[in-house]
């Protein structure tokens, strides 16, 4: 069975940073691209960064020069910066991963998502 496990969420005040982690574990064969995405209450939600296993990254307008997406493909985890963060980044963030399981003579190709945690930015 695979999995997304997250960690690092908190309560943090404006202007503070944060970093999250997330991990992929189980039956992996490869892992094509990986993200956060983030629902505040009352909303729907939205993608906040996405990056391939290439290196190639993508922000949402909101938070193109405060937050940095990286991962390290050998362990199969995808970290989040945030920096400057405002109220209204405030959401339970969710991982996210498209990725085939199995192996060379077997894949499943699975989207999956963490369980989410909670960013709390207030003062």
């Amino acid at each position: 069975q695979v999995q997304l496990v997250e960690s690092g969420g908190g309560l943090v005040q404006p202007g503070g940073s944060l970093r999250l982690s997330c991990a992929a574990s189980g039956s992996i064969f490869s892992i094509n691209t990986m993200g956060w995405y983030r629902q505040a209450p009352g909303k729907e939600r939205e993608l906040v960064a996405t990056i391939t296993s290439g290196g190639s990254s993508n922000y949402a307008d909101s938070v193109k020069g405060r937050f940095t997406v990286s991962r390290d493909n050998a362990k199969n985890t995808v970290s989040l910066q945030m920096n400057s963060l405002k109220p209204e980044d405030t959401a339970d963030y969710y991982c996210n991963a498209a990725l085939y399981s199995g192996n060379i003579f077997r894949r499943t190709y699975l989207e999956l998502w963490g369980q989410g945690t909670l960013v709390t930015v207030s003062s």
